[in-house]
C-alpha cells in the first residue's frame, strides 16, 4: 500500500506518533493493508457517495478507501491521538478527507452528507458498535440517510446480526436487522490482522436497507423482543406476561406454547402491532 498511495508504511506512522492501541476505547489497529482494501472494496463502488467511517485510528482503512476512489471521507475519531496522523492523510488527499474529533454515539449522522448518498464503512471499537449500528437502523425516516453499512464486528455480535429464527444466535439484534435490512457476513479476520491482535475472530458484516420493510412501530417491537428474549428459555405466553401474554398471542394468532427463538421477524411484527 505505501507504492500504492505513496504513504508510509502504517507501523511507522503508529511508531512516530506513539500510538498504542487504548482498550478503553474499544482499539485495535487493523495494519494489514490488503485487508483494508478488501474490507473497502465490500462496500462496491466508492467513488459517487460520501464514505463516513468511525474510529478510523491511524487511518489504515481510511487509506484504503481514499486509494479506491472515494470522493470524500468523513472521519469521527475520538482519539486526540490519532489527529496528526490523519492529518498527514487529509494532506495527501487535499480536500477528500474531513476528520471530526468526537464521540460517534454523540454525532448527528442524518446531518453529515446532506447532499447523499452515504455509505458506512468501520472496523467499529468494540465498545459501541453495537449501539452505534442500533442507531443507524432506527433513523427517523425510512429509507435510511445510508445506502449501505459494511463494518467488521467480533465474529459472534456478526452471527447474532445475521441469525434467523431457530438459530442459537437469534435474539433482538437479529430481528431488528432482518426487519430492516438485508445482512450478510463477508469474511473473517484472522486476529493476527490486529495490533494488538484480539481474542476473538472478527467478521466484516455487509447491510443493506429494505426498501419497504413490514410496517410496524419500532418502540412496540423493542417492547416484544426485549420481553421474549429476556427469558427466551421460556413459553412466550410466561415471558410475554407483561404485555398481556396469552391474549395478545392469540390475537396474533401464535402459539402461546413457542418460545422466542422461533418465531420469525414477520410473527415479531405481527406481535408488535398486536400491541
Amino acid at each position: 500500500m505505501a507504492a500504492l498511495d505513496g504513504l508510509p508504511p502504517l507501523r511507522d506512522v503508529i511508531q512516530r506518533h506513539g500510538l498504542d492501541a487504548r482498550k478503553a476505547l474499544g482499539q485495535n489497529f487493523l495494519l494489514d493493508l490488503n485487508l483494508t482494501q478488501k474490507i473497502a472494496r465490500t462496500a462496491g463502488t466508492l467513488e459517487e457517495a460520501t464514505i463516513v467511517e468511525v474510529g478510523p485510528g491511524p487511518g489504515g482503512l481510511t487509506r484504503a478507501i481514499l486509494a479506491l476512489g472515494a470522493r470524500k471521507v468523513i472521519a469521527i475519531e475520538r482519539d486526540p491521538r490519532c489527529l496528526p496522523a490523519l492529518a498527514e492523510i487529509a494532506d495527501h488527499y487535499p480536500g477528500r478527507l474531513e476528520v471530526i474529533e468526537g464521540d460517534a454515539l454523540k454525532i448527528d449522522f442524518e446531518t453529515l452528507a446532506p447532499q447523499g448518498p452515504i455509505k458506512i464503512i468501520a472496523n467499529l471499537p468494540y465498545n459501541v458498535g453495537t449501539q452505534l449500528l442500533v442507531n443507524w437502523l432506527l433513523p427517523k425516516a425510512w429509507p435510511p440517510f445510508w445506502q449501505s453499512l459494511t463494518l467488521m464486528f467480533q465474529k459472534e455480535v456478526g452471527e447474532r446480526i445475521v441469525a434467523n429464527e431457530d438459530d442459537d444466535h437469534y435474539g433482538r439484534l437479529g430481528v431488528l436487522c432482518g426487519w430492516r435490512t438485508e445482512a450478510r457476513m463477508a469474511f473473517d479476520v484472522p486476529p493476527q490482522a490486529f495490533t494488538p491482535p484480539p481474542k476473538v475472530t472478527s467478521t466484516v458484516v455487509q447491510l443493506t436497507p429494505r426498501e419497504s420493510p413490514i410496517p410496524c412501530a419500532v418502540a412496540n417491537l423493542e417492547k416484544v423482543t426485549q420481553a421474549a428474549f429476556g427469558q427466551r428459555r421460556k413459553m412466550l405466553r410466561q415471558s410475554l406476561k407483561s404485555l398481556g401474554g396469552e391474549s395478545l398471542l392469540v390475537k396474533a394468532g401464535i402459539d402461546p406454547a413457542r418460545r422466542a427463538e422461533t418465531l420469525s421477524v414477520e410473527e415479531f411484527c405481527l406481535l408488535a402491532n398486536s400491541l
